[in-house]
């Protein structure tokens, strides 16, 4: 009856004691997600099928978080198709204008997710709330449509991999980084439709925000879901948020089986930079020429919760951005915003030369606020640098933790801290 934490989960929500890797199984669902671009296509599909009744509008959450404020008038039709369809239903849990943030740094925050859960999104970073301890993984908008009818969907039961991170971390070296460089280590199909489980004293000592960095890449190694296990870090936090939910903490048993074991000792690694186009291009930073950079965004749901706004406050403070560089800061939610503000980072940031965007998602796929001209370079703290991903298909996105973004706009070309 041995099992890792993400089969325990699946089991529970298919109601069966155990379940193997490759069963195709059903499970209830905890929460359904979907964001200003994913929801339509689920709602002109239920529409479409002239279905008037959903299972629970208390378990599914939308959020206008992509093209927020409204870039266009498309834009402006799917939030008003989401407002309509919340209203009609009476989805209590939907998040546009002032309250809306970046879905996957807006939905912990609000207390929707607890440790056990088991939550589908239709946005590939759905994983990211493996970080609290429960499964959740992104799916179509299909599949989001039905789960919203029937408050249940279909899984392949994945594999899992185990990551063991031993050892002490080096300056600037940060949650990101140890994706990155994990990522790097397996490449972007290294752990295709497999459970990521990452474990060991290095990931006990990580910050829960360095935690939500980890989970959310998972799927840039292409795996089903990112987890780690619900710890007294994460049983706090539930306490400070005053989560109505109770969590079920669930621990991978001793003698589970894992497709692979993978020992990663952090004592070696330096703060990483992944070069386009792919998120396991990665490279030190200490090791790469000169790249003079145009644009730097901080922000996503990656990169742009708190201790993150503080990595980059620690280095522009009392420093200014580069006079060829847009510096980008974008909040991960509302909260967030009016914490930083409090804590003064808001000032550093304005009085460095940077802009102050939305707490939404902004230039991350290439939507507004940020998109990229032909030639153009850019240092992110998002998630993926795919050919044209932030605008012009001949444009440059590098991927890197706060430290070296914030560093990059003072510099105007790629540095880490202490090479500015």
């Amino acid at each position: 009856m041995s099992m890792t934490i993400t089969e325990k989960i699946i089991a529970a929500h298919a109601q069966k004691e155990k379940v193997t890797p490759g069963e195709l199984v059903q499970v209830k669902i905890d929460l359904s997600l979907a964001n200003d671009i994913t929801a339509p296509l689920s709602i002109k599909e239920l529409e479409k099928q002239g279905i008037e009744k959903i299972f629970d509008p208390d378990k599914i959450v939308l959020v206008a978080d992509h093209n927020t404020p409204c870039k266009d008038i498309a834009s402006a039709q799917n939030v008003k198709l989401m407002q309509e369809f919340a209203q009609k239903h009476g989805i209590s849990h939907f998040f546009v204008g002032g309250k809306a943030g970046i879905e996957h740094v807006l939905l912990p925050e609000q207390g929707l997710i607890v440790p056990g859960d088991l939550i589908i999104g239709a946005d590939s970073h759905t994983c990211t709330y493996g970080a609290l301890g429960a499964f959740s993984t992104g799916m179509g908008s299909t599949d989001i449509a039905a789960s919203w009818v029937l408050g249940e969907t279909w899984l392949r039961v994945p594999e899992s991999i185990l990551f063991v991170y031993e050892g002490k971390r080096k300056q600037f070296v940060t949650g990101k980084d140890l994706i990155l460089f994990t990522i790097g280590k397996i490449g972007v199909d290294g752990a295709r439709y497999c459970a990521m489980e990452f474990t060991g004293p290095v990931i006990q000592e990580l910050s829960l925000d360095e935690r939500f960095t980890m989970t959310n890449m998972a799927v840039e190694a292409g795996a089903k879901n990112g987890i780690m296990e619900a710890d007294d870090k994460v049983l706090s936090y539930l306490t400070e948020i005053k989560s109505p939910r109770s969590p079920i903490v669930y621990q991978s048993d001793s003698d589970a089986q894992w497709k692979e074991i993978i020992e990663i000792a952090v004592s070696s690694i330096e703060p990483q930079v992944a070069f386009p186009h792919l998120p396991s291009n990665t490279h030190s930073v200490y090791s790469i020429p000169q790249i003079e950079v145009d644009q730097v965004v901080i922000g996503s749901c990656t990169n742009g919760r708190m201790e993150d706004l503080r990595m980059a406050a620690q280095v522009l403070k009392e420093r200014e951005v580069h006079p060829r560089v847009r510096l980008l800061i974008f909040p991960g939610s509302p909260a967030i915003l009016r914490q930083a503000e409090k804590e003064g980072l808001l000032q550093i940031f304005l009085e460095a030369g940077g802009i102050i965007a939305p707490a939404s998602c902004g230039p991350c796929l290439g939507g507004h606020l940020g998109v990229l001209a032909e030639g153009e370079k850019c240092v992110s703290t998002t998630n993926r640098n795919f050919l044209g991903r932030m605008g012009h298909i001949k444009s440059e996105v590098y991927l890197a933790n706060p430290y070296i973004a914030a560093s990059s706009a003072v510099a105007g070309y790629i540095a880490a801290p202490d090479q500015i």
